[in-house]
């Protein structure tokens, strides 16, 4: 009896969904069409005013007043909006077609289920029943599938591996790119090796009849095999990441002092840019000096900040070393820039550095790509919130004599305001203060 009222009540179940199915379309759409057709009756009805009022005026006598008519009317029907190109209501669907339709096909699946199940019950009751056969369709599905996800890999790698790879356009983006390439052809080789093993065992070792199976417990030599291998190789993966990451970011001394420095300062839910002024030192920050005006909490009793400057887009000069200073101010966003191959953390309260060089301007980026309005981009690579998506800075690569140009139109970050606000100062620095601001 339990059987029975199971089986009845997803037969009623399956119903309800397809006439469900069936009602929730056709209302959905002749709501939209009623819409419509009220759209575009307003708008004729409109149109059809603006006429009647334009055909009322009294006619004129003299030349004058019959221009001036025909204009009015002209002017009258010009005005008049164009009625919309209408877009066929069947092309939208509310949620719960989704829904139904999702249910229906998993209703369509258990019915398949079932009815292999009472296939296979028949021919039990017929005596025509073979388990073997079973375990040859299965193993033969699972060479098919290996087939298939073999050919899928493959188109995969030869249409859309150009999608995602770019050369890179600095000078350690190589290096990264050398180790990311090795990895790759490693990981290729474990899955095809291991997916040709794992779907073609099934079918190879299937049960068949006339076959004993041989009862294999234990052998030393694989697990070895299979313990060594992978920490041999892992172990060389890890080296040549450590190595390559160190040669990136042990900078010398010399090299960190004489490249160029930019600070960026993220927080929710934007990045804000900092350069040095003509000493070429970035002043000091101080986030107990934040203020509305010092948001970026600047503090000016150091005078290398007075010259500092502050840009709405990161420029930066090509074949030139660069170092970021990287920072917080309230969470953990992450400094990525995939052209450069650059990414590391911004985490309040420590300052971390990336120093590169790049080597391809925008221009000739966009000729490469054979796009003029490409740019590259530096993003937020943390998940920091609902405005996540909007954490976007354009950089721009330029030449030196461009990169001069534009540092010299950019606006010192020590404006009049904060000028006013900052009273910490005594007299003498104040007057240096004033040649500083004059300069």
């Amino acid at each position: 009896m339990k059987f029975k009222i199971n089986n009845r009540f997803k037969a009623a179940l399956g119903c309800l969904l397809a006439v469900g199915l069936l009602f929730s379309t056709p209302s959905f759409a002749l709501q939209q069409d009623s819409t419509a057709q009220d759209t575009t009756a307003s708008m004729a009805a409109d149109t059809s005013a603006a006429a009647d009022t334009a055909a009322a005026a009294p006619a004129a006598t003299d030349s004058v007043s019959t221009v001036s008519a025909a204009g009015a009317t002209a002017a009258t029907a010009t005005a008049a909006p164009e009625p919309e190109k209408q877009i066929d209501p069947q092309v939208y669907k509310n949620m719960t077609y989704y829904i139904l339709l999702f249910l229906i096909v998993c209703t369509i699946v258990a019915v398949i289920g079932k009815v292999l199940s009472i296939y296979e019950l028949t021919k039990k009751m017929n005596g025509k029943y073979n388990p073997f056969a079973n375990n040859t369709f299965q193993g033969v599905l699972f060479i098919v599938f290996l087939v298939a996800f073999l050919a899928f890999t493959y188109y995969g790698y030869a249409v859309w591996g150009s999608w995602a790879w770019r050369d890179a356009v600095t000078e350690h983006g190589q290096k990264i790119d050398t180790m990311f390439i090795v990895t790759t052809v490693i990981i290729t080789f474990v899955l095809v090796l291991v997916h040709l093993l794992l779907l073609t065992f099934p079918y190879i070792y299937r049960m068949r009849a006339k076959t004993k199976a041989y009862y294999y417990p234990h052998n030393d030599t694989i697990e070895k095999i299979w313990t060594i291998v992978p920490a041999i190789v892992l172990t060389v993966l890890v080296l040549f990441g450590f190595f390559t990451w160190r040669s990136i970011t042990n900078v010398p001394e010399d090299l960190q002092k004489s490249a160029l420095q930019v600070e960026v300062l993220g927080e929710q839910f934007q990045w804000q840019v900092r350069y040095p002024g003509a000493d070429g030192v970035i002043g000091k920050r101080n986030y107990k000096m934040t203020t509305p005006t010092n948001s970026y909490g600047i503090d000016f009793n150091d005078k290398s900040a007075w010259d500092d400057i502050q840009a709405s887009d990161i420029v930066l000069p090509v074949n030139k070393s660069v170092r970021f200073h990287i920072i917080s101010k309230d969470i953990i966003h992450s400094f990525y820039i995939p052209d450069f191959r650059v990414q590391i953390n911004a985490v309040p309260g420590m300052t971390n550095y990336f120093q590169f060089t790049p080597t391809v301007t925008t221009e000739e980026m966009r000729e490469r790509m054979n796009d003029p309005k490409y740019d590259y981009v530096m993003l937020c690579n943390k998940i920091c919130g609902s405005g996540h998506f909007n954490m976007q800075k354009k950089v721009v690569v330029v030449t030196e004599d461009e990169y001069r140009e534009w540092l010299s139109t950019q606006n010192k970050y020590f404006t009049e305001d904060l000028q006013k606000e900052f009273t910490a100062v005594d007299s003498k620095d104040s007057k240096e203060l004033a040649t500083a601001s004059l300069n």
